[in-house]
């Protein structure tokens, strides 16, 4: 470990939930790490680093048992270790280079801005925390060692989510504020500045708590294999999770498990109600699913109030052939922003026609025209695919260089070389934001947007593609599906959201900017096109902004005269631009 002093653990201001999650991992790591959402100053990195101290690894060599900090940038062989090829071709014998993972052995591994981390290490990490060992295989030859540690990753959600299914495989979750209360910030100042000052004399001070925390925690351990929890208690859980909605049995079992460490804490050989109340937020925090409200009848239609006099205002008016009932449109009167919110079931694709015109772009910009939305296609790709043109070989394939050259008798500039395959091609991120403010009520338009994010999702879904779903409408943005692999089956969710008040137009534009930016920084090779389904009426301005990747905006206006807002708002961005019409329009 390192020479230098670490802040101990128990001198720490606050933050009594994360000291409680990281106590309970500690009492027991199959509860499988702690997943630390917050901004920066909220102290991670200082608890993280202090559990360390808490841990009995006196025993250990000096090569284990340490606090290891898995850096951003780090590579697979940094973080599984490595076979060494030259003592291969030298004597014929396979070394092993330890990696992260193995210097992490009874230790703790700190992943900060796990969010970041490319997903197949993240997957990778997990596995090898889950069960204990790392192997590491290569062409036939593989290696393992234990590898028992204490995962802690952190993220800032600001700067991109984690996929939900590696964020379920943490254990317990711990979602932090960096604000604090007067008093606590003086106490943190002082705290600080008394430990920079003297360290020595800082640690003495809080020693006999450390003692008595570390003291805790060898008890608990010791008590949790005789800890018991009744089938009332079992039952209990069960239906909590139940009622929380959880995907699988995960939450089930690490909340046993947390329970039962939690009762081992206090010295109790039985797991009580306050034992599962206490870790409740810990075990649910990132795993509860919310579910969707049944959407309350539309009020029968009176007359709506007078419009406001601005022309900006969002308002609408009811096209010929049908009463404001018929076509989904208030009267001339009325005032959409007014609206409550109501549903528009989705219209399949099939019966839509996208049509295609080219705004003028912006000066020093080129605009493509596009015939139709192509999931994942890009300039010189053949459709259908992400991969174009041939594999090209990439990098000697060692080992499988070695065996095929085994029994050959002449030297190394006549081996028969072997090559590893190239990987060609790149991952896509297919962006949706679609409106969902009371103006795309009008002659169907929400639900014709509906059928056009099917088509997306379903065209992404068979090209193994990312999809993530915004919506914009009520004032406000939020996520209607997080960055996943395009599921197969989306109406139930679309069918769920309603349409109502005003359009936030900017602000979705700006938090899908900053979104972008950080799946971006995570992963600099993703091919990102984002669609912009909107009608245009807003009061927000889109100037100055621009997305990063490629844009499309689809215009879903369905009135006779088009007041054009949306093809407005193409040319600002820099977008693609589309027409919605109906089928045979």
């Amino acid at each position: 470990m390192s020479d230098s002093p670490t802040f101990p653990f128990v001198a720490v201001t606050g933050q009594s939930m994360l000291k409680l999650a990281l106590t309970l991992l500690t009492v027991n790591p199959l509860i499988g790490g702690v997943l630390i959402n917050g901004p920066r100053g909220s102290a991670k990195t200082t608890l993280a680093r202090g559990l360390a101290d808490l841990l009995p690894n006196a025993e250990l060599p000096s090569s284990q048992g340490q606090f290891v900090t898995l850096p951003l940038g780090a590579s697979e062989e940094m973080l599984i270790g490595s076979l060494d090829l030259q003592q291969a071709l030298n004597d014929q014998q396979v070394k092993f280079n330890p990696g992260l993972l193995a210097k992490a052995h009874q230790g703790v591994l700190y992943v900060d801005e796990v969010n970041l981390l490319p997903d197949a290490l993240v997957d990778q990490l997990l596995d090898v925390a889950a069960s204990g060992k790392n192997i590491i295989e290569r062409d036939g030859i593989s290696h393992q060692h234990p590898a028992d540690f204490l995962l802690i990753g952190t993220m800032n959600p600001d700067e991109g989510e984690l996929r939900p299914q590696l964020q379920d495989r943490f254990g317990l979750s711990v979602t932090l504020s960096n604000q604090y209360s007067i008093d606590e910030r003086i106490e943190i100042v002082e705290r600080r500045e008394a430990f920079d000052t003297s360290a020595d004399s800082f640690l003495a001070q809080y020693a006999s708590q450390q003692d008595a925390h570390i003291q805790q925690i060898k008890a608990a351990k010791a008590l949790l294999p005789m800890v018991q929890c009744s089938s009332q208690m079992r039952r209990e859980i069960a239906q909590r999770c139940d009622g929380a909605k959880v995907d699988g049995m995960r939450a089930d079992i690490v909340w046993y498990r947390a329970a039962l460490s939690h009762a081992a804490w206090k010295g109790s050989n039985n797991v009580e109600l306050s034992d599962i109340d206490a870790v409740e937020a810990l075990v649910l925090e990132h795993r509860r699913n919310e579910v969707a409200p049944t959407p309350p009848s539309p009020p029968p239609f009176s007359k709506p109030p007078a419009p406001p006099e601005n022309n900006d205002s969002e308002t609408e008016k009811p096209e010929k052939g049908g009463s404001p009932q018929q076509t989904g449109e208030r009267s001339a009167e009325g005032d959409w922003g007014g609206m409550p919110p109501q549903q528009q079931a989705v219209q399949q694709a099939e019966r839509l026609m996208l049509k295609t015109t080219k705004p003028s772009p912006p000066l020093g910009k080129r605009t493509v025209k596009p015939s139709k939305i192509l999931a994942g296609k890009q300039k010189g790709e053949a459709i259908g695919g992400a991969r174009n043109g041939k594999q090209t070989a990439s990098g000697v394939n060692w080992f499988a260089t070695l065996a095929a050259n085994s029994k050959r008798q002449n030297s190394k500039e006549d081996w028969q070389w072997q090559y590893k395959r190239a990987r060609t091609g790149k991952t896509v991120l297919h962006l949706i934001l679609l409106d969902t403010s009371a103006s795309t009520l009008a002659a169907q338009a929400f639900a014709k947007s509906k059928g056009v994010v099917l088509q997306i999702a379903e065209q992404a879904y068979l090209l193994r593609e990312q999809l993530a779903v915004m919506s914009f409408g009520h004032e406000q943005v939020k996520w209607l599906l997080p960055q996943v692999r395009a599921p197969k089956q989306l109406t139930p969710l679309l069918n769920e959201t309603p349409a109502g008040g005003g359009t936030p137009i900017r602000d979705v534009l700006q938090q899908a900017q900053h979104y972008l930016l950080g799946v971006r920084r995570k992963n600099p090779q993703l091919h990102i096109q984002t669609y912009l389904l909107t009608d245009g009426r807003t009061t927000q301005s889109v100037d100055g902004l621009q997305l990063i990747g490629q844009c499309t905006l689809i215009d879903t206006e369905q009135s006779t005269v088009k007041r054009g807002r949306a093809k407005e708002i193409a040319n600002l961005l820099g977008a693609d631009y589309l027409t919605l019409n109906n089928a045979g329009a």
